[in-house]
C-alpha cells in the first residue's frame, strides 16, 4: 500500500510540486503566507516567466506589489520548486468581480471581522446607539438614545486603533451614538488586528473602504441600507479617498479637519514638516508592525494574548508594511505620479454624494490648506463647508457640531433633526469638558432643529449657502478661548466672490513687501572664485517669497486635539 501511494504521488506530480504555503491574488498585488522565515519565492506570469523575486519576512509572509492585473500567475519556491495554484491579480477598478463577497453577517454589537474582495479580514467594532452609556466615564451620565429596529449607520475608518474592544483610539463614535447612529469602527489593513500590509492610502486601502461600505449596508440592522461616513483627521481624510470610488451604498460623507495635499503637508513651502507630519508617519510605521511588546498596536497584542487566533494570523503580513519614512525622503519634491494620487485636491471632483466638511485655517496637524478643496468639489451637488481659525479639534466646536448633526440626520438618517436633538444637546457640557477641557459650553440655538418635519428641515437646510466662515473663534464667549466665534458670514462659493489673490515677499528688517526686491549680486567668499553661484537659503535671500504667512496663535486655551486625547 505504501509503494502504491508513493508511485501515485510520482505520477501525479505531488510531493515537491505541491505548495505547503498559501498564495492569493489581490488588487495589483500577490500575497503569500505560510512560508518559512527568509524563504525565497518567485512570482511567475502565465508564461512561466519570473516577474519578481523576494524573500519572506520573519513570520513567513511575503507581498509582491505593483503587479500587472491578469490571470495565470503562480508563486514558486526557490528551494524545492513547489508552486501555487494559478492566481488572478485584480485591477484597482472600484467594483469587485463579484458582489457575493458582500453577503456576510456582521455582529450587531461589538467586535468582529469583515472580509474584503481579496480575502483579507479587517477588524471591526460595531457601536449601536446604546453604547453611549458604556463609553462615557463612570462618573458621567449621558442620555440614552432610544432606537427600535434598524438604525442609521456611519462608518469610521482609519489606521488608528478604531476596532479596539476597549473603545476606539482617537475615534469619535460616542458623538454619533449620541445623535442616534450606529457606528462601525474599522481598522485599515495592516493595522491592529486587521490582516494585510499597511501603506499610506494605497489604492487597495481605498478599495477596502468601498468593500466595507457595501458589506455594512447589506446588514439587516442598517436603516435604508445606505451608510454614511464620519470621522476627524485620519478618519476624515479616509472618507475623501473612499468616496472618490463612488460606492453605490454610500449616502453621504462628513470629513473633519482634513488636508488638501499630502505632499504640501509633509513639505510646506518645501521644508520638511518635522513638527507633526514626520512624527505622525513614524508612529504609523511603528503601529503597522506585527503586534508584540515592541511594536504594533498594543490592543492587538492583548487580543492575541487573550486567544484571538484571527488577529494572530493577521499579523503575518504586517512585516511587509511600506517604509513610510523612506518614501518621505525620496519624495522631497512634488512628483505628480507619486503625489497626485495622495492629494485629495486632485480627485475630490469625483465625489458625488452630499458632503459636509469642516476645517481650520490654523490647524497645527493637517495644516491650514483645507479650504481650497471646496472649489474642487464639482461633482457633488449638495455640499456645505465650515472654515474657522483654531486648532485641529475645532471642527467639533458647538456651531459646527450643530450643522454636522443636522447634515447627518437629513442625508444619512433621512429624518428631521428634531428627532434626536434633545439627547445630544443635553450632552453638550460633557462633550466640551471632556474633549477640550472647556467647561460650561452648550450648543447654540439651531433653527433647522426647530422644523417639525423632515421635508421642512431639509428645505431649510438646502437654503443655506455652501460656504460658512466663523471669524475670531475663541473670542465670542464670556471666557477667552472658549470655542465660540465672534461673528460669521456665509458665501455661495470659495474663493469668496470678489476677492483676489496677492503675493507677499520677505523684505528688509523683517518687513513684508508686495513686490519682489531686485536681486543683488552675492558677495564672493574670501579666497574662493564666485563662479556665478547664488545663495540658496530662502531665509537669507532678500525679496524671496514667503513660504506661508504669519500664523495666528490658536485661542483655544487648554484644548487638546483628538490625537492627544480621546474626546470621551
Amino acid at each position: 500500500m505504501g509503494a502504491f501511494a508513493l508511485a501515485f504521488a510520482f505520477l501525479t506530480g505531488a510531493g515537491a510540486a505541491e505548495a505547503a504555503f498559501s498564495a492569493h491574488g489581490s488588487a495589483k498585488q500577490v500575497y503569500v503566507t505560510g512560508l518559512s522565515g527568509g524563504a525565497q519565492a518567485s512570482l511567475l506570469d502565465s508564461t512561466g516567466r519570473t516577474v519578481a523575486k523576494k524573500r519572506a519576512d520573519g513570520l513567513g509572509g511575503l507581498l509582491f506589489r505593483d503587479v500587472k492585473p491578469g490571470t495565470g500567475y503562480r508563486v514558486r519556491l526557490s528551494k524545492g520548486g513547489a508552486k501555487s495554484a494559478p492566481l488572478t491579480v485584480l485591477s484597482t477598478r472600484p467594483a469587485p468581480p463579484s458582489t457575493d463577497v458582500y453577503n456576510q453577517t456582521l455582529p450587531t454589537d461589538g467586535y468582529g471581522y469583515l472580509t474584503t474582495r481579496d480575502g483579507t479580514k479587517l477588524a471591526i467594532n460595531v457601536h449601536p446607539p446604546s453604547d453611549v452609556a458604556d463609553a462615557a466615564p463612570v462618573s458621567i451620565h449621558l442620555p440614552r438614545v432610544s432606537t427600535g429596529g434598524p438604525s442609521p449607520t456611519l462608518i469610521e475608518y482609519s489606521g488608528y486603533g478604531y476596532a479596539n474592544p476597549a473603545g476606539p483610539t482617537n475615534g469619535i463614535a460616542i458623538l454619533a451614538n449620541l445623535m442616534g447612529f450606529t457606528v462601525v469602527d474599522v481598522n485599515m489593513r495592516g493595522t491592529g488586528c486587521s490582516g494585510g500590509a499597511f501603506d499610506f492610502f494605497e489604492p487597495l486601502q481605498n478599495l477596502d473602504g468601498y468593500d466595507v461600505i457595501e458589506t455594512v449596508a447589506r446588514q439587516p440592522w442598517v436603516l435604508n441600507h445606505k451608510v454614511g461616513m464620519m470621522g476627524i483627521s485620519y478618519g476624515g481624510i479616509s472618507q475623501l479617498f473612499t468616496a472618490q470610488l463612488q460606492p453605490p451604498s454610500l449616502a453621504a460623507i462628513s470629513p473633519l479637519s482634513v488636508l488638501d495635499q499630502t505632499q504640501t503637508t509633509l513639505y510646506p513651502g518645501g521644508i520638511l514638516n518635522t513638527g507633526f507630519a514626520v512624527a505622525w508617519a513614524k508612529e504609523r510605521q511603528h503601529e503597522a508592525k506585527p503586534a508584540s511588546p515592541h511594536g504594533g498596536q498594543s490592543w492587538a497584542y492583548k487580543q492575541i494574548q487573550d486567544g484571538d487566533q484571527i488577529c494572530k494570523a493577521n499579523q503575518v503580513l504586517h512585516g511587509e508594511a511600506a517604509n513610510l519614512l523612506a518614501k518621505i525622503r525620496v519624495n522631497d519634491h512634488y512628483k505628480p505620479a507619486v503625489a497626485d494620487p495622495l492629494s485629495p485636491i486632485t480627485f475630490v471632483h469625483k465625489i458625488k454624494v452630499p458632503t459636509f466638511m469642516a476645517c481650520q485655517w490654523t490647524d497645527e496637524q493637517t495644516g491650514g490648506h483645507c479650504a481650497p478643496l471646496a472649489e474642487h468639489f464639482t461633482g457633488a451637488q449638495r455640499k456645505w463647508f465650515t472654515f474657522t481659525n483654531g486648532t485641529h479639534v475645532d471642527s467639533l466646536d458647538p456651531e459646527t457640531f450643530n450643522r454636522w448633526y443636522d447634515f447627518l440626520e437629513l442625508y444619512v438618517a433621512q429624518q428631521a433633526p428634531i428627532t434626536n436633538a434633545a439627547a445630544y444637546r443635553a450632552a453638550g457640557p460633557v462633550i466640551y469638558q471632556e474633549a477640550m477641557g472647556v467647561p460650561g459650553q452648550s450648543f447654540p440655538p439651531d433653527p433647522i432643529q426647530n422644523q417639525p418635519t423632515f421635508d421642512g428641515a431639509k428645505a431649510a437646510f438646502e437654503q443655506l449657502q455652501s460656504i460658512r466662515i466663523l471669524f475670531d473663534n475663541g473670542a465670542g464667549g464670556s471666557m477667552p478661548g472658549a470655542p465660540q466665534p465672534g461673528f460669521e458670514q456665509s458665501f455661495a462659493k470659495f474663493p469668496i466672490p470678489g476677492t483676489t489673490g496677492r503675493s507677499w515677499y520677505l523684505g528688509a528688517a523683517g518687513s513684508w513687501a508686495t513686490s519682489r526686491r531686485p536681486k543683488r549680486a552675492p558677495t564672493p567668499s574670501r579666497g574662493t572664485p564666485m563662479q556665478g553661484r547664488l545663495p540658496t537659503s530662502p531665509v537669507t535671500r532678500p525679496g524671496a517669497p514667503a513660504a506661508c504667512g504669519p500664523r495666528r496663535r490658536p485661542t483655544s486655551g487648554s484644548r487638546r486635539p483628538p490625537e492627544a486625547r480621546r474626546p470621551t
